[in-house]
């Protein structure tokens, strides 16, 4: 595989991962804040609709379009272990696609699919957003800086090559 387009790959990576990290940022810190502090039905409904929206948007894109790229850069590293920035390589698809991808299916996804079949103006609405809003705030919080720490690891793999 042609170095430039390793070095394009890491790159694209690089933003990409960083920018799903910056989605999730800005909900750990301000939306499922402003969500906790709505009434339960109006927040439910909400988070219905973003649930309903994002898997039909550039994010999914986005999302696991980096995910491949990671697992392209991963295969490339362990193939290349002895080249300059294999390692970060490797680390950030590992940091991309475990605590992310692996999270995201594990928890968050089924956390939005327990929600989308809630009534919210239902007597148990309550207690399942209570669970929710704790629960995927602090999944989302790992993925946050999952994503963040693999863009980082990314940028080193392109310094180590310089």
């Amino acid at each position: 595989m042609s170095q430039i387009l390793i070095v394009l790959l890491t790159i694209v990576t690089a933003i990409t991962s960083a920018l799903i990290g910056g989605v999730f940022f800005i909900f750990s810190v301000t939306v499922m804040r402003a969500f906790s502090r709505i009434k339960t039905a109006s927040a439910i409904a909400a988070m219905q609709e973003i649930n309903l929206v994002i898997v039909r948007s550039l994010f999914l894109t986005a999302f696991f379009g980096a995910a491949l790229t990671s697992l392209i850069l991963a295969a490339y590293a362990i193939l290349h272990l002895q080249q300059p920035g294999s390692a970060w390589l490797l680390a950030g698809a590992v940091f991309y696609l475990l605590p992310n991808i692996l999270l995201t299916m594990v928890r968050n996804v089924p956390l939005n699919n327990e929600l989308a079949a809630v009534d919210p103006a239902s007597p148990a609405s309550e207690a399942v957003w209570t669970k929710y809003l704790a629960e995927w705030t602090m999944w989302n919080h790992i993925r946050t800086i999952a994503c963040i720490t693999a863009s980082a690891c990314f940028i080193m793999a392109l310094i180590d090559r310089i």
